[in-house]
């Protein structure tokens, strides 16, 4: 008896090429814009940047000005180069990747360019709100609400046009760029609508949906996947493509590409917690944090090797090539700041490092190396291809690598220097048992030289940026745009579109790999775990936030004023949260409890001291001494590098938004009086009118209408709520 092995009928394919094959034309314009705009925006972010860097070492470089300070602008340099130059630069690589790897014009050439220019519309709004304080206050999210819905109309464009791309696509595989390009877009979306439920107020003033611990936690859920998901995931996507291209050799590993992806797209998103080592939340989560976080080296090592072991046998081509050098460079530099980011997270090494300039560093390297030198070099690559012609100058792009490389150094090694001397001396006791360094500026003033170091680190970083930009111009006018560039191939018959061909052989994972939506559905299945385990029950737990009954909201005059110091961008300067070390309880007073924020909407634990912490500053000194501590700071801190602040003396608080205010908050929860916001500014004038008072006391004639005012009053309520640890 004989057998018979069933096959299914296979689709015959004809032989005359010239008929089967679709002709097409790739979208390089969009490309073209998307790379100008990456340049455009990397040049003001990093301008930025070294302005702020010089600012720290020289305070006069604030410019006595309310819309050039420190607190202002910092968020503009992050927002700036994070999300327009890196943005920018990866809408540039998927846009042109995509295409290739799907054989498909992008879906729609309407949307492509309603998603460039509100896109920059976004970053011009940007520009705009930051300096004039209109701010949440939330590290890598402090756009407001009407933005925030502009960049969710915006995302929901993007993946439009990705999808329906990858969907009329005539390459049966997708690669593993597109994962990760999968990846970006579902994650960055449920991390942006989750991190900015707020309660609208006015126009351009939001308070958040979340408050104190639970804000805390669902804020570095979003910023240290906002650092994953935007800043990595599409950057390995793109490294897949471009480094092999580049390189002209196939990658390293496709086994080693699916664990990579996988593994870390599930992990990632649990690490956050790392953030917030020490603080007021609970241990368990900060456990967890530790725990995926040292998890997580595992999965970013292995596509570092994956991504250098691609570059075998071309070694001879890296040291020739100035792409593959920025390349190499990059993917170095990924591997180190995903080491180090695990090192950070462990409790021993983090109670030395955090809040200090050593954070600073560790970002920076990711960056300057990882984001900046991939962008560099696909830039390099791509550039004289959609221009058909050869880059200008292949020794300017050399000398770029090497000024870029020295700005790196110049920038990291400082910073880890400052972070260590501040780490180091804020803990130091001497021999009778006191602390070293009581006065927190003898800190400060020890690391001011590596403010001016970094600064020149920023200045050769951007020195080889403008090299690069004439390089780039030069290239471009010896050239002509290629706008619509002839492409074949052959179409996906709807037998294989999402359907798996019966055939033996073949790696597993190909099941998943030609089927979009149910690769989208399990990676967004991954990424929503690890969150949902950690806030779930930080919100439903009580036990996670204690009560503490003599806990009262804030006045009317108070929370004025605590508005006025999320305008004035303080919060990039000090922290709210005295961690359970004896350094920090002798210098600062009793460490903080969680459920002394429950009325902070939003947490201002902060990220980096480059003052004092201030949860326990209320009641430690007179008005008058916040009154002239703002109007010169060196006048109570001799070498304070704070800048002043006059036109706080000069502007009367609006109160016009106090009754919205205090009904926003009611709304979220606050427990206000029934009624209180109708009388909300009668109180607020009654407070105001008794610093006044107390000022005139101590020799201070100020109005009671100034927003300094409100400003003290909301310093001298400050970790107050409970009984302080008597000096």
């Amino acid at each position: 008896m004989s057998t018979q092995t069933l096959t299914k009928p296979q689709p015959v394919v004809p032989t005359d090429d010239s008929n089967w094959l679709d002709t097409f034309f790739y979208d390089n314009k969009i490309v073209r814009n998307f790379g100008y705009a990456t340049l455009f925006w990397g040049v003001a972010g990093m301008l930025i940047g070294v302005i702020i860097a010089f600012q720290l070492a020289r305070p006069e470089l604030n410019f006595g000005n309310q819309y050039t300070t420190f607190g202002r602008v910092r968020p503009l340099h992050t927002n700036a180069v994070i999300f327009a130059f890196v943005g920018n630069g990866i809408f540039m690589g998927v846009y042109y990747s995509l295409q290739r790897l799907c054989k498909a014009r992008m879906y729609s050439d309407f949307l492509s360019n309603l998603h460039f220019w509100a896109w920059q519309a976004i970053i011009v709004s940007a520009v705009i709100t930051l300096p004039l304080g209109y701010t949440t206050s939330k590290e890598y999210a402090e756009l407001e609400w009407p933005i925030d819905i502009a960049i969710t109309l915006v995302w929901v464009i993007f993946g439009w046009n990705m999808f329906g791309t990858i969907l009329k696509r005539r390459e049966r595989h997708l690669y593993v760029g597109i994962w990760f390009y999968i990846a970006t877009f579902l994650t960055v979306a449920v991390l942006h609508i989750v991190n900015s439920y707020e309660i609208p107020v006015t126009f351009m003033k939001s308070y958040s949906g979340y408050a104190g611990v639970q804000d805390a936690l669902v804020q570095w859920w979003y910023g240290h996947n906002a650092v994953a998901f935007f800043l990595t995931t599409p950057y390995l996507g793109m490294m897949y493509y471009f480094l092999p291209k580049a390189a002209n050799r196939p990658v390293y590993s496709y086994r080693l590409s699916i664990i990579h992806f996988w593994s870390l797209i599930f992990i990632y998103i649990w690490a956050g917690p790392h953030h917030l080592l020490y603080t007021a939340l609970p241990d368990w989560a900060q456990s967890l944090g530790v725990v995926f976080s040292v998890m997580l080296l595992a999965p970013s090592w292995g596509g570092m090797i994956n991504g250098l072991l691609t570059l075998r046998g071309a070694w001879d081509k890296v040291r020739e090539e100035p792409v593959l050098k920025f390349m190499v460079v990059a993917i170095t530099a990924y591997g180190m700041a995903t080491f180090e980011g695990p090192m950070l997270s462990l409790k021993n090494v983090n109670a030395i490092g955090h809040f200090t300039d050593w954070i600073v560093a560790h970002v920076h390297v990711g960056a300057l190396g990882w984001n900046g030198f991939l962008t560099f070099g696909i830039l390099y690559w791509l550039i004289p291809r959609i221009f058909q012609t050869k880059l200008h100058s292949t020794k300017l792009a050399n000398m770029h690598f090497w000024l870029g490389t020295l700005g790196i150094l110049f920038y990291a090694i400082p910073m880890y220097w400052a972070g260590l001397t501040q780490g180091l001396m804020w803990k130091q006791f001497n021999e009778e048992g006191m602390l070293q360094y009581s006065n927190f500026l003898e800190t400060v003033i020890q690391i001011i030289p590596m403010y001016y170091l970094r600064g020149i680190g920023g200045v050769l970083y951007l020195g080889g940026v403008f090299l690069m930009i004439y390089n780039v111009y030069k290239t471009v006018k010896g050239g002509t745009l290629l706008a619509n560039e002839k492409a074949q191939a052959a179409p996906l018959l709807p037998e294989f579109k999402g359907v798996e061909q019966a055939h033996s052989g073949g790696h597993w994972h190909r099941w998943i790999e030609r089927r979009p939506v149910q690769m989208a559905v399990w990676a967004t299945v991954a990424i929503l775990i690890g969150g949902m385990v950690e806030m779930i029950p930080t919100f439903l737990v009580e036990s996670n936030v204690p009560t503490i009954a003599s806990l009262k909201p804030y006045t009317a005059l108070e929370l004025q004023g605590r508005d006025v110091y999320i305008k004035e961008g303080c919060v990039n300067c000090h922290s709210q949260m005295v961690r359970p070390f004896r350094s920090e309880t002798e210098r600062y007073g009793e460490y903080s409890k969680a459920g002394e924020f429950v009325y902070d909407r939003p947490f201002l634990w902060g990220s980096k001291r480059t003052g004092p912490d201030l949860h326990r500053v209320g009641g430690k000194y007179p008005h008058s001494w916040h009154y002239h501590h703002m109007l010169d700071p060196t006048s109570m801190s001799p070498g304070s590098i704070m800048p002043a602040y006059p036109w706080l003396f000069e502007q009367d608080l609006d109160i016009s938004d106090t009754e919205a205010k205090i009904e926003a908050l009611q709304s979220l929860g606050t427990p206000y009086p029934e009624g209180y916001a109708k009388k909300a500014n009668m109180d607020l004038i009654k407070q105001a009118e008794q610093i006044s008072a107390d000022l005139a006391k101590e020799g201070v004639e100020v109005k009671s209408s100034k927003e300094i005012v409100a400003l003290i009053a909301y310093l001298q309520r400050l970790g107050t709520d409970i009984k302080v640890k008597e000096e």
